[in-house]
Protein backbone atom coordinates (compact mmCIF):
# COMPACT_ATOMS: atom_id res chain seq x y z
CA UNK A 1 0.00 0.00 0.00
CA UNK A 2 0.86 3.62 -1.01
CA UNK A 3 -1.44 6.33 -0.09
CA UNK A 4 -1.37 9.81 -1.28
CA UNK A 5 1.04 11.35 1.24
CA UNK A 6 3.04 9.23 -1.51
CA UNK A 7 5.51 8.91 0.94
CA UNK A 8 7.04 5.16 0.73
CA UNK A 9 5.36 1.65 0.66
CA UNK A 10 4.24 -0.05 3.58
CA UNK A 11 3.81 -3.87 3.52
CA UNK A 12 2.08 -6.21 5.41
CA UNK A 13 2.75 -10.11 5.39
CA UNK A 14 -0.42 -11.79 6.70
CA UNK A 15 -2.24 -14.79 6.84
CA UNK A 16 -5.99 -16.25 6.25
CA UNK A 17 -8.32 -18.83 7.15
CA UNK A 18 -11.63 -19.21 6.67
CA UNK A 19 -14.40 -16.98 5.22
CA UNK A 20 -15.23 -13.99 7.25
CA UNK A 21 -18.92 -14.94 6.73
CA UNK A 22 -17.73 -18.05 8.70
CA UNK A 23 -14.89 -18.81 11.27
CA UNK A 24 -12.68 -16.55 10.09
CA UNK A 25 -8.99 -16.39 11.51
CA UNK A 26 -5.86 -13.63 10.80
CA UNK A 27 -2.76 -13.22 11.55
CA UNK A 28 -0.22 -10.49 10.65
CA UNK A 29 3.36 -12.29 10.39
CA UNK A 30 5.07 -9.14 10.16
CA UNK A 31 4.78 -5.46 8.69
CA UNK A 32 7.57 -2.86 7.24
CA UNK A 33 7.67 0.22 5.57
CA UNK A 34 9.85 1.37 2.85
CA UNK A 35 10.16 5.07 2.01
CA UNK A 36 10.38 6.16 -1.12
CA UNK A 37 13.89 7.29 -2.40
CA UNK A 38 13.96 11.12 -2.85
CA UNK A 39 13.79 10.75 -6.94
CA UNK A 40 11.20 8.49 -6.86
CA UNK A 41 9.09 10.48 -4.78
CA UNK A 42 9.58 13.88 -6.51
CA UNK A 43 8.56 11.63 -9.39
CA UNK A 44 4.95 10.37 -8.31
CA UNK A 45 5.03 14.53 -6.65
CA UNK A 46 5.25 15.69 -10.46
CA UNK A 47 2.79 12.91 -11.75
CA UNK A 48 -0.26 13.26 -9.40
CA UNK A 49 0.03 17.24 -10.94
CA UNK A 50 -2.76 17.62 -13.93
CA UNK A 51 0.37 19.85 -15.18
CA UNK A 52 3.33 17.27 -14.64
CA UNK A 53 1.27 13.55 -15.24
CA UNK A 54 2.23 13.45 -19.16
CA UNK A 55 1.46 10.08 -20.78
CA UNK A 56 5.31 9.15 -21.38
CA UNK A 57 5.75 9.97 -17.14
CA UNK A 58 3.47 7.85 -16.30
CA UNK A 59 4.38 5.22 -18.51
CA UNK A 60 7.65 4.93 -17.13
CA UNK A 61 6.29 5.59 -13.52
CA UNK A 62 4.00 2.63 -13.64
CA UNK A 63 6.86 0.14 -14.46
CA UNK A 64 9.27 1.51 -11.56
CA UNK A 65 6.28 1.93 -9.41
CA UNK A 66 5.66 -2.10 -9.69
CA UNK A 67 9.53 -2.60 -9.59
CA UNK A 68 9.37 -0.56 -6.02
CA UNK A 69 6.53 -2.55 -4.64
CA UNK A 70 7.43 -6.39 -6.12
CA UNK A 71 11.05 -5.19 -4.19
CA UNK A 72 8.93 -4.77 -0.93
CA UNK A 73 7.02 -7.34 -1.17
CA UNK A 74 10.41 -9.52 -1.13
CA UNK A 75 12.20 -7.70 1.85
CA UNK A 76 9.08 -8.70 4.07
CA UNK A 77 9.07 -11.91 3.49
CA UNK A 78 12.73 -12.04 3.62
CA UNK A 79 12.03 -10.46 7.17
CA UNK A 80 9.43 -12.16 7.95
CA UNK A 81 12.10 -15.79 7.50
CA UNK A 82 9.74 -17.33 4.87
CA UNK A 83 10.15 -17.95 1.20
CA UNK A 84 8.64 -16.44 -1.48
CA UNK A 85 7.55 -19.78 -2.62
CA UNK A 86 5.11 -19.86 0.20
CA UNK A 87 3.33 -16.26 -0.41
CA UNK A 88 0.02 -17.33 -2.44
CA UNK A 89 -1.53 -13.88 -3.60
CA UNK A 90 -0.36 -10.14 -3.21
CA UNK A 91 -3.14 -7.27 -2.79
CA UNK A 92 -1.23 -4.53 -4.53
CA UNK A 93 -3.21 -1.08 -3.87
CA UNK A 94 -0.49 1.04 -5.94
CA UNK A 95 0.27 4.63 -5.92
CA UNK A 96 -3.00 6.95 -6.38
CA UNK A 97 -2.20 9.62 -9.72
CA UNK A 98 -5.55 10.44 -9.80
CA UNK A 99 -9.50 10.23 -8.56
CA UNK A 100 -12.21 11.04 -10.12
CA UNK A 101 -15.29 10.20 -7.23
CA UNK A 102 -17.90 7.74 -8.73
CA UNK A 103 -16.60 8.35 -12.44
CA UNK A 104 -12.63 7.11 -12.72
CA UNK A 105 -9.15 5.94 -10.86
CA UNK A 106 -6.26 5.85 -11.56
CA UNK A 107 -3.39 3.50 -9.75
CA UNK A 108 0.41 2.97 -10.79
CA UNK A 109 2.10 0.45 -10.12
CA UNK A 110 2.29 -2.38 -13.00
CA UNK A 111 1.01 -5.97 -11.78
CA UNK A 112 2.65 -7.66 -14.36
CA UNK A 113 5.87 -6.82 -12.82
CA UNK A 114 4.94 -7.80 -9.51
CA UNK A 115 4.00 -11.28 -10.34
CA UNK A 116 7.06 -11.86 -12.35
CA UNK A 117 9.12 -10.77 -10.04
CA UNK A 118 7.53 -12.77 -6.99
CA UNK A 119 6.13 -15.13 -8.61
CA UNK A 120 2.53 -14.26 -6.81
CA UNK A 121 -0.67 -13.98 -8.04
CA UNK A 122 -1.35 -10.42 -7.85
CA UNK A 123 -4.72 -8.48 -7.35
CA UNK A 124 -5.00 -5.08 -8.12
CA UNK A 125 -7.11 -2.15 -9.67
CA UNK A 126 -9.36 -2.80 -6.62
CA UNK A 127 -11.73 0.40 -7.19
CA UNK A 128 -12.62 0.77 -10.61
CA UNK A 129 -15.15 -1.82 -10.38
CA UNK A 130 -16.89 -0.61 -7.48
CA UNK A 131 -16.85 2.72 -9.29
CA UNK A 132 -18.52 0.70 -12.33
CA UNK A 133 -21.01 -0.82 -9.82
CA UNK A 134 -22.21 3.24 -9.57
CA UNK A 135 -19.65 3.97 -6.59
CA UNK A 136 -17.05 6.22 -5.46
CA UNK A 137 -14.60 4.03 -5.39
CA UNK A 138 -13.35 4.32 -1.96
CA UNK A 139 -13.63 3.39 0.96
CA UNK A 140 -12.71 0.27 0.59
CA UNK A 141 -11.09 -0.31 4.14
CA UNK A 142 -14.74 -0.25 5.51
CA UNK A 143 -15.47 -3.76 4.75
CA UNK A 144 -12.40 -4.94 6.85
CA UNK A 145 -12.67 -2.26 9.89
CA UNK A 146 -16.20 -4.33 10.03
CA UNK A 147 -14.72 -7.39 10.37
CA UNK A 148 -11.67 -6.80 12.17
CA UNK A 149 -12.94 -4.31 14.95
CA UNK A 150 -16.80 -4.14 15.49
CA UNK A 151 -17.13 -4.22 19.03
CA UNK A 152 -20.19 -6.55 20.63
CA UNK A 153 -21.15 -3.53 23.48
CA UNK A 154 -19.30 -0.29 22.02
CA UNK A 155 -19.94 2.10 19.04
CA UNK A 156 -16.44 2.60 16.90
CA UNK A 157 -15.34 5.03 14.71
CA UNK A 158 -12.55 3.91 13.09
CA UNK A 159 -10.15 6.38 11.34
CA UNK A 160 -7.19 6.67 9.36
CA UNK A 161 -5.20 9.61 8.99
CA UNK A 162 -3.45 8.98 5.63
CA UNK A 163 -2.70 12.03 2.68
CA UNK A 164 -6.89 12.00 3.20
CA UNK A 165 -8.91 11.20 6.37
CA UNK A 166 -11.58 8.64 6.28
CA UNK A 167 -13.97 6.95 8.76
CA UNK A 168 -16.02 3.41 9.18
CA UNK A 169 -19.06 3.74 11.62
CA UNK A 170 -19.38 0.41 13.50
CA UNK A 171 -22.43 -0.21 15.49
CA UNK A 172 -22.01 -2.65 18.25
CA UNK A 173 -22.38 -6.19 17.25
CA UNK A 174 -22.10 -10.00 19.01
CA UNK A 175 -19.59 -12.01 17.37
CA UNK A 176 -21.43 -14.53 15.72
CA UNK A 177 -20.91 -14.81 11.83
CA UNK A 178 -24.12 -14.39 10.65
CA UNK A 179 -25.01 -11.04 12.58
CA UNK A 180 -21.53 -10.09 11.48
CA UNK A 181 -21.78 -10.05 8.09
CA UNK A 182 -25.10 -8.03 8.72
CA UNK A 183 -23.27 -5.76 10.21
CA UNK A 184 -20.86 -5.25 7.78
CA UNK A 185 -23.53 -4.74 5.42
CA UNK A 186 -24.32 -1.77 7.36
CA UNK A 187 -21.11 -0.43 7.67
CA UNK A 188 -20.92 3.46 7.51
CA UNK A 189 -17.94 5.39 5.79
CA UNK A 190 -16.44 8.07 3.99
CA UNK A 191 -13.47 10.44 3.44
CA UNK A 192 -13.82 13.28 6.36
CA UNK A 193 -11.37 15.39 4.62
CA UNK A 194 -7.41 16.31 4.19
CA UNK A 195 -5.73 13.79 6.89
CA UNK A 196 -1.41 14.42 6.49
CA UNK A 197 -1.76 15.91 2.90
CA UNK A 198 -1.55 19.61 3.40
CA UNK A 199 0.62 19.48 6.53
CA UNK A 200 3.32 17.88 4.28
CA UNK A 201 2.91 20.79 1.58
CA UNK A 202 3.20 22.96 3.83
CA UNK A 203 6.77 21.45 6.27
CA UNK A 204 8.21 20.84 2.14
CA UNK A 205 7.22 24.52 1.42
CA UNK A 206 8.85 25.61 4.61
CA UNK A 207 11.67 23.63 4.61
CA UNK A 208 12.46 23.53 0.82
CA UNK A 209 12.24 20.55 0.64
CA UNK A 210 14.55 19.29 3.12
CA UNK A 211 11.77 17.48 5.53
CA UNK A 212 8.78 15.62 4.09
CA UNK A 213 6.69 15.90 7.59
CA UNK A 214 6.06 17.34 10.87
CA UNK A 215 7.57 14.34 13.08
CA UNK A 216 5.57 13.96 15.93
CA UNK A 217 3.60 17.23 15.64
CA UNK A 218 6.76 19.06 16.79
CA UNK A 219 6.24 22.20 14.62
CA UNK A 220 2.59 22.70 14.82
CA UNK A 221 3.28 22.64 18.58
CA UNK A 222 5.31 25.74 18.23
CA UNK A 223 2.70 27.27 16.36
CA UNK A 224 -0.50 29.15 17.07
CA UNK A 225 -3.50 28.38 15.13
CA UNK A 226 -4.52 31.60 13.13
CA UNK A 227 -8.81 31.28 13.19
CA UNK A 228 -9.15 33.73 10.88
CA UNK A 229 -7.09 31.25 8.03
CA UNK A 230 -8.91 28.22 9.78
CA UNK A 231 -12.49 29.58 9.37
CA UNK A 232 -11.54 30.00 6.12
CA UNK A 233 -10.70 26.53 5.12
CA UNK A 234 -13.75 25.08 7.28
CA UNK A 235 -15.54 26.91 4.52
CA UNK A 236 -14.44 24.09 1.86
CA UNK A 237 -17.49 22.56 0.00
CA UNK A 238 -16.85 19.36 0.27
CA UNK A 239 -16.46 19.27 4.37
CA UNK A 240 -20.40 20.15 4.03
CA UNK A 241 -21.12 17.40 1.50
CA UNK A 242 -23.08 14.92 2.76
CA UNK A 243 -21.88 11.20 2.24
CA UNK A 244 -21.30 9.36 0.13
CA UNK A 245 -18.06 11.10 -0.53
CA UNK A 246 -14.37 10.68 -1.20
CA UNK A 247 -11.45 13.47 -2.17
CA UNK A 248 -7.75 13.56 -2.57
CA UNK A 249 -5.04 15.19 -4.37
CA UNK A 250 -7.50 16.16 -7.00
CA UNK A 251 -9.10 18.86 -4.33
CA UNK A 252 -6.45 18.81 -1.23
CA UNK A 253 -3.12 18.44 -3.57
CA UNK A 254 -0.74 20.89 -4.24
CA UNK A 255 -2.64 24.03 -5.84
CA UNK A 256 -4.53 23.45 -2.53
CA UNK A 257 -1.54 23.96 -0.41
CA UNK A 258 0.13 26.94 -2.52
CA UNK A 259 -3.05 28.24 -2.15
CA UNK A 260 -3.15 28.10 1.71
CA UNK A 261 0.67 29.03 2.23
CA UNK A 262 0.53 31.96 0.14
CA UNK A 263 -2.54 33.66 1.79
CA UNK A 264 -0.83 32.60 5.04
CA UNK A 265 2.33 34.39 3.88
CA UNK A 266 0.33 37.54 2.46
CA UNK A 267 -1.19 37.60 6.10
CA UNK A 268 2.51 37.33 7.86
CA UNK A 269 1.55 33.98 9.48
CA UNK A 270 4.76 32.30 10.57
CA UNK A 271 5.95 28.58 9.19
CA UNK A 272 4.88 27.40 12.38
CA UNK A 273 1.69 29.10 12.40
CA UNK A 274 0.88 27.79 9.18
CA UNK A 275 1.71 24.47 10.23
CA UNK A 276 -0.02 24.33 13.21
CA UNK A 277 -3.49 25.49 11.66
CA UNK A 278 -3.79 23.10 8.93
CA UNK A 279 -3.17 20.70 11.45
CA UNK A 280 -6.49 22.15 13.55
CA UNK A 281 -7.76 22.15 10.03
CA UNK A 282 -7.59 18.18 9.89
CA UNK A 283 -8.46 17.63 13.38
CA UNK A 284 -11.25 19.79 13.33
CA UNK A 285 -12.67 18.77 10.44
CA UNK A 286 -12.59 15.07 10.97
CA UNK A 287 -14.81 15.64 14.18
CA UNK A 288 -17.18 18.39 12.25
CA UNK A 289 -18.04 15.17 10.36
CA UNK A 290 -18.52 13.00 13.31
CA UNK A 291 -21.07 15.47 14.72
CA UNK A 292 -22.84 16.41 11.46
CA UNK A 293 -23.33 12.61 9.91
CA UNK A 294 -22.44 10.24 12.18
CA UNK A 295 -25.79 9.12 13.80
CA UNK A 296 -24.03 9.26 17.00
CA UNK A 297 -20.73 10.06 18.74
CA UNK A 298 -18.93 6.81 18.57
CA UNK A 299 -18.06 5.53 22.50
CA UNK A 300 -14.42 5.03 20.60
CA UNK A 301 -12.23 6.58 17.97
CA UNK A 302 -9.47 4.35 16.75
CA UNK A 303 -7.02 6.17 14.67
CA UNK A 304 -4.68 4.46 12.32
CA UNK A 305 -2.37 5.89 9.62
CA UNK A 306 0.60 8.03 9.36
CA UNK A 307 -1.36 10.84 10.99
CA UNK A 308 -1.42 8.40 14.25
CA UNK A 309 2.38 9.25 15.17
CA UNK A 310 1.97 12.94 14.94
CA UNK A 311 1.14 14.11 18.65
CA UNK A 312 0.14 17.51 18.13
CA UNK A 313 -2.98 16.27 15.86
CA UNK A 314 -3.90 13.44 18.30
CA UNK A 315 -4.25 16.34 21.02
CA UNK A 316 -6.39 18.74 18.94
CA UNK A 317 -8.30 15.64 18.06
CA UNK A 318 -8.92 14.52 21.82
CA UNK A 319 -9.84 18.08 22.31
CA UNK A 320 -12.36 18.22 19.84
CA UNK A 321 -14.41 14.53 20.73
CA UNK A 322 -12.87 13.18 24.65
CA UNK A 323 -14.37 13.12 26.54
CA UNK A 324 -17.39 11.85 24.83
CA UNK A 325 -15.37 9.55 22.64
CA UNK A 326 -12.03 8.34 23.47
CA UNK A 327 -9.31 8.07 20.74
CA UNK A 328 -6.56 5.48 20.87
CA UNK A 329 -4.73 3.48 18.41
CA UNK A 330 -5.27 0.86 16.66
CA UNK A 331 -2.18 -0.73 18.26
CA UNK A 332 -4.35 -0.89 21.54
CA UNK A 333 -6.59 -3.26 19.25
CA UNK A 334 -3.72 -5.50 18.27
CA UNK A 335 -3.49 -3.84 14.65
CA UNK A 336 -0.23 -1.56 14.40
CA UNK A 337 -1.23 1.64 12.96
CA UNK A 338 1.28 1.41 10.05
CA UNK A 339 0.51 -2.26 8.92
CA UNK A 340 -3.53 -1.20 9.14
CA UNK A 341 -4.08 -0.56 4.91
CA UNK A 342 -1.68 -2.73 3.67
CA UNK A 343 -3.55 -5.83 5.70
CA UNK A 344 -6.45 -4.60 4.54
CA UNK A 345 -5.62 -4.86 0.90
CA UNK A 346 -3.72 -8.22 1.57
CA UNK A 347 -7.46 -8.99 3.17
CA UNK A 348 -9.26 -7.90 0.30
CA UNK A 349 -7.19 -9.60 -2.22
CA UNK A 350 -8.13 -13.14 -0.14
CA UNK A 351 -11.67 -12.01 -0.80
CA UNK A 352 -11.07 -11.67 -4.25
CA UNK A 353 -9.08 -14.92 -4.61
CA UNK A 354 -11.95 -16.81 -3.44
CA UNK A 355 -14.48 -14.71 -5.70
CA UNK A 356 -15.98 -13.30 -2.53
CA UNK A 357 -17.27 -9.50 -2.88
CA UNK A 358 -15.78 -6.86 -0.42
CA UNK A 359 -17.10 -3.47 -1.48
CA UNK A 360 -19.82 -2.21 0.99
CA UNK A 361 -22.42 -0.41 -0.84
CA UNK A 362 -23.76 1.11 2.18
CA UNK A 363 -20.09 3.00 2.39
CA UNK A 364 -19.03 3.37 -1.62
CA UNK A 365 -22.57 3.91 -3.05
CA UNK A 366 -22.70 0.98 -4.95
CA UNK A 367 -25.62 -0.37 -6.32
CA UNK A 368 -24.65 -4.12 -5.02
CA UNK A 369 -21.68 -5.66 -3.72
CA UNK A 370 -18.68 -6.63 -6.01
CA UNK A 371 -15.75 -8.97 -6.58
CA UNK A 372 -12.69 -6.41 -6.52
CA UNK A 373 -9.80 -5.97 -8.36
CA UNK A 374 -7.94 -7.42 -11.53
CA UNK A 375 -6.02 -10.70 -10.81
CA UNK A 376 -2.86 -11.38 -12.86
CA UNK A 377 -1.64 -15.06 -12.76
CA UNK A 378 1.65 -15.52 -10.91
CA UNK A 379 4.27 -17.62 -12.18
CA UNK A 380 3.71 -20.80 -10.31
CA UNK A 381 0.25 -20.42 -11.18
CA UNK A 382 1.19 -20.53 -15.05
CA UNK A 383 3.68 -23.07 -14.57
CA UNK A 384 0.77 -25.70 -13.23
Amino acid sequence: MSGTSADGIDAALCEFNGAPGAVFEWRLHKHITVPYENALRNEVLACVQADGGTVDRLCALNVTLGEAFAAAAIQVTQEANMLLEQIAWIGSHGQTVWHIPGRATLQLGEPAVIAERTGASVVSNFRARDIAAGGQGAPLVAFVDALLLTHPTKTRAVQNIGGIANVTYLRPTQPSPAVRGKAREKAFAFDTGPGNMLMDDAVRRMTNGAQQRDVDGAIAARGQVSSELFEELMEQPFLHQPPPKTTGRELFGAQFGKQVWNTGAARGLRDEDMVATLTMFTAFSIAQAYRVFLPALPDEVIVSGGGARNRTLLRMLREQLEPNARVLLSDEVGIPSEAKEALAFALLAYETAHGRPSNLPAATGAKRAVVLGDVTPGTRQLMR
